[in-house]
Order: structure tokens, then sequence, then C-alpha cells
């Protein structure tokens, strides 16, 4: 009897070190390794060694058909967990989803130590540049393009932009990751972080109020970009107000493309900066009240109409603004001043520090 139950006690405990240690039972979503035990043709088996037999099939099968066309009893494989334990004791598995992990470990991993790496564009939509990293699909915004490969489109327009975006399809550009998310699928790249770095650094021994030389790079509706001519890496911007000191509609018709100016440093933050032409340019206004009186009447020419009445050309410095109000609408003011012709004004007021001259037209 002693020797039955003995015999008994090492049949369990030989099934019981037979089976997973459940302590180490594999979780939905690990990665484990494991070697090819034997196919069906409606499933193929693993040894996962202490999580027990894993198992690919169904739609898995299907989606991982390329990773097992050359895969030999004995091979090795890396598969996800789908299901820690099905109704036939297996551990199910997903191959393609193993892959796609891996490719997401890898990316966190170059993020995380905030590697350089150069990656080939396959697409472009107006919202940016498309590329490759890991078999994963990822996005440049165009806002995260370097200074040298941004669009430069004066209006703005979408198919315009477009067309300068395709033209970077099957180069290589050097970028950074700047955001992943591996539950949306979203992967973005920036090239900006790279060149921000490198320009940050030499923004360093320039400061506000500096006057600087430059080259322009660009004209666009809001202002133009300036490359200083001592590094070209570094660009700023001359907002629209920055320009000059009369009212200005289109930037075009103050600086051109590849005009050479001085600017003035006006500010350097987050590695980027700030210029001005018209610091450098003397203020009119400081002497209006010398050459225009409130009560006098004065010759102008209309410039243009806006949603609030008309500019006023006083002289080629100088503009005046007759408001809307003054003839009921903008149809009863376009019937009674047209752009382009000169008629007499009343001036009604001269405000130097808000620049503005408000005049009447005479009757």
């Amino acid at each position: 009897m002693l020797n039955s139950l003995k015999k008994t006690d090492s049949a369990v405990a030989q099934l019981l070190r037979s089976l997973p240690d459940l302590g180490t039972m594999a979780k939905e979503g690990d990665l484990v390794t494991g070697t090819l035990l034997r196919r069906t043709p409606r499933a193929v088996y693993f040894d996962l060694g202490k999580f027990g037999t894993g198992v690919v099939y169904g739609t898995e099968l299907v989606n991982a058909r390329e990773a097992l066309k050359n895969l030999k009893e004995g091979d090795p494989i890396t598969a996800k967990v789908v299901e820690a334990e099905n109704e036939n004791g297996y551990v199910e598995l997903s191959l393609a989803e193993a892959g796609k992990q891996k490719s997401w470990q890898a990316v966190k991993e170059l993020y995380e130590k905030g590697e350089e790496l150069k990656v080939k564009i396959i697409g472009a939509n107006a919202g940016g540049l498309m590329a490759e990293i890991e078999n994963l699909r990822a996005f440049m915004p165009v806002s995260q393009l370097s200074n040298e490969h941004y669009p430069r489109v004066d209006d703005g327009d979408k198919n315009k932009i477009l067309e300068e975006l395709k033209k970077f399809i099957g180069q290589e550009l050097t970028v950074k990751i700047l955001d992943f998310n591996l539950r949306n699928d979203k992967l973005i790249l920036s090239e900006k972080e790279i060149t921000s770095a490198n320009v940050k650094e030499k923004l360093a021994k320039y400061a506000p109020e500096q006057i600087v030389d430059g080259i322009i790079s660009g004209v666009a509706d809001f202002g133009a970009f300036l490359k200083f001519a001592d590094d070209p890496e570094i660009e700023g911007l001359i907002h629209i107000s920055e320009l000059d000191h009369k009212l200005i509609e289109n930037p075009k018709d103050i600086i051109k493309v590849n005009d050479q100016v001085k600017a003035k440093i006006l500010e350097i933050k987050d590695g980027r900066v700030t210029l001005s032409l018209k610091a450098l340019k003397e203020d009119p206004w400081q002497k209006v009240e010398e050459r225009y009186k409130a009560g006098a009447d004065i010759q102008g020419k209309v410039l243009r109409f806006n949603p609030f009445g008309a500019f006023v050309s006083l002289d080629p410095e100088i503009q005046g603004l007759i408001h809307v109000s003054e003839f009921g609408g903008i149809e009863e003011m376009k019937a009674k001043i047209r752009e382009g012709e000169t008629y007499t004004f009343h001036i009604d007021s001269v405000k130097p520090q808000e620049k503005r001259i408000v005049l009447k037209l005479k009757k």
C-alpha cells in the first residue's frame, strides 16, 4: 500500500513538472520566442518553453503566410501573444503583430535616444511628406521641415504647396522622431528639430538690437524671410508690419527675393529670430504734424479699398484713411471715389503715435 502511494505521488510530481509554470504564464500582448514544432493545413504549432505550446491559425495563419514560408521545424520565431490560453490550452499567437510590435519597439528606442536618421520620402500631400521607418508609415508635417526645405508659396495655395513638396519624393532627408503613438499608428518626424539645435547654438553670438547683413530668401503675404549673410543656416522673419513705416498690403511692393539688406534683430526666442527693416529707417510719422494739420485741406490719391474704408496716399511715405461710415456703405463709397483717382480731402485728425491721419472727402 505504501509503495503504491509513493508511485502515485511520483507520477503526480512528474505531471506537475511537465506543466507550464503558471507564475510565468504569458500575458496578452507579450512578445515570446519559440521554435517551430509542426505544421498542419489549418494550424502551425510552436514550442514556447516555459509558456507551453503556441499556435497560429485562422486569420493569423493567413497574415503570417510570408513569415512562415521558409520556416523549418526547429527554427526560432518571435510572436505576439493574442490569447494567453485558449479553450484547447494553447497560447494563441500572431506573427504579423509581433513584427509590427518589434518595429514600434525600435521606433521607441530611436525616439528615446534622440537619434538622427535618414529616411527616403515616398509620398506627399498638401500637409507634408510621407516616409517609412522600420516598415511603419511616418509623416512629416510641413511645419517640421527645415527653413531650407520649407515651401515658399506667396498666397498659401495648397496646390502650389503640394507641387513644391512633390519635389522631395525619392530624396533622402535627415530627421528625428518627434512623436509616436502605437495605438493610433501615429509616427511624426521632424527635420526642423535637427536644424533648430544647430541654429540655437549659432544664435548664441547674436543679441537683440544687433544689426545684421542678410539676403531675402522668401517673400510671403505675412512678411519676408532673411538669411544671415555670415551664416545662411540662420534664417529670420521680418513681419509685414516691420518692413516699412507705411501701411503695406503686399510685401513684394517693398522687398524681393535675393535683395541684400541690413536688418535689426528684435527678438531671439526658441531658436527663432524676429527682424525689422523699418527700425533702420527714419520714421516719417515723427514729424508728420509739421506737414499735416487737422482742419486743413489736401490732395490725395486713393490707393485701395478695404471693408472699413479706403487708404489715401498723401505723399510717398504717409497714408491717410477715410472711413466707410463717411459714405454710408461700401457701395456708396465706391460710387463717389475710385482707386487711382486724386481728390481733395479734409484732414479730420492727425495721430502720430497711432500712425493715423483720418480724412473726410471735401464737398
